[in-house]
């Protein structure tokens, strides 16, 4: 039912190629003849507290996500989207996997919460003796048209610069990384706040809570790589489009819709400084994301089309922000009960990757997912400047208690 709402999730990519006139390009092919998303059940033999206990993320948690090391470009033959229950002893893990070329971050949470909506009102209705009709509709549809498509309208296709994919496509071959959340609390990160602000010597509150953890992130990280002074390094955050374009586009707008912004200098200044002066680069980079620098970007891109790789596009002296504690993580019931923590799979992990959820005790508070090489996540875990804000791990048995 979800579905009928997001149908492109349905749908297959298809390469359409011709060599008179010269064109490439690529679209979702939604008719009957797709396929369509898969959905499969799994049961473990594990407990709730065995993935939230340990201080690491257990490895075992990838096997909840469907189609390791897929690429986007394989949706030409494999699911766009796929959904996996693995039925824990004491819960339910709900894995989703979900093709980036059809959607960001954004996206992604409406539709789960789409899906749970639907659910929950199943649910509703199979216990009203008799219930004949059950909802599909859900309150917030999505909103499929193109918005860099205007004036052309959705059927144009794109013309590519290139004559098979071999040209853009590039496998990404994950290091061995350990993954840990780290927890911030409201208070911990209130406190970070007044410190980027008061060594900036900012007269009216600038740098937010998440630009200065940032800061802390990207400087803590850098501390432990031993790169040289003079070596370049960057602190990537993803930024939503939707609210900054002018005029804005509607939170309900399914698509990609999200940029890096980049706050950079060289490794020697970064740790010369504190998190303040770093907090600013950021806090400039997303300042500077306007409406005209997003159009004039779409502009570009338009003449001269790219496609995204993971390996030139990331650098091991950086370190990127990725997802966003707004996403509403734990609000997402499909009738079960509350969602008690989150996780994700193993796409888009490097060396680097810090993945950001809503903190465990609500709004203002903050989980990282942090990727790093072994011996780098030992001498962050020694960092105590880093873990002087941390919340310690015994919080993930204590919520799971609560509920």
């Amino acid at each position: 039912m979800t579905l009928t709402h997001y149908y492109p999730l349905s749908g297959r990519m298809v390469t359409k190629k011709q060599d008179n006139p010269p064109f490439y390009g690529i679209y979702v092919d939604c008719s009957n003849e797709s396929v369509g998303a898969e959905f499969i059940h799994a049961v473990v033999d594990l407990s709730m507290l065995d993935i939230l206990s340990p201080t690491d993320v257990p490895r075992i948690v990838q096997s909840f996500f469907a189609l390791e090391g897929a690429i986007c470009h394989d949706g030409h033959t494999e699911p766009l989207l796929v959904v996996q229950v693995t039925e824990l002893m004491d819960g339910i893990f709900l894995g989703f996997s979900f093709s980036h070329v059809l959607g960001d971050g954004t996206s992604f949470w409406k539709f789960f919460h789409a899906f749970a909506e639907i659910c929950r009102n199943l649910r509703e209705a199979s216990k009203e003796a008799g219930a004949q009709h059950i909802k599909c509709n859900i309150s917030h549809p999505p909103i499929t048209k193109r918005w860099f498509m205007e004036g052309n309208g959705d059927p144009l296709l794109i013309n590519l610069p290139f004559s098979h994919h071999k040209e853009f496509i590039s496998r990404y071959e994950q290091p061995i990384l350990r993954e840990r959340m780290f927890h911030f609390t409201k208070e911990s990160l209130a406190k970070l706040k007044a410190k980027a602000n008061e060594e900036c010597n900012t007269e009216h509150t600038q740098i937010s809570s998440f630009q200065a953890l940032s800061a802390l992130v990207w400087r803590s990280i850098t501390k432990t790589r031993h790169f040289p002074p003079e070596r370049k390094t960057g602190c990537r955050l993803a930024i939503n489009d939707r609210f900054r374009l002018n005029p804005p586009l509607s939170e309900n707008y399914f698509g990609n819709c999200v940029q890096t912004v980049c706050g950079s200098t060289t490794i020697g200044e970064l740790l010369e400084h504190g998190i303040g002066w770093a907090a600013m680069l950021l806090h400039e980079a997303v300042k500077g994301h306007t409406d005209e620098k997003i159009r004039g970007l779409r502009k570009e891109w338009m003449k001269k089309p790219l496609i995204y790789q993971m390996g030139p596009f990331f650098d091991a002296a950086s370190v990127m922000m990725g997802s966003s504690p707004r996403f509403d993580v734990y609000g997402c019931d499909f009738g079960l009960g509350m969602a008690v923590a989150a996780r994700s799979g193993f796409a888009n992990k490097f060396d680097g990757k810090v993945t950001s959820y809503r903190g465990l005790t609500g709004i203002g508070s903050v989980m990282l997912e942090v990727c790093l090489p072994p011996e780098s996540m030992s001498a962050l875990e020694s960092d105590e400047e880093f873990m002087d804000s941390v919340s310690p791990h015994e919080i993930h048995s204590q919520h799971l208690a609560d509920v």
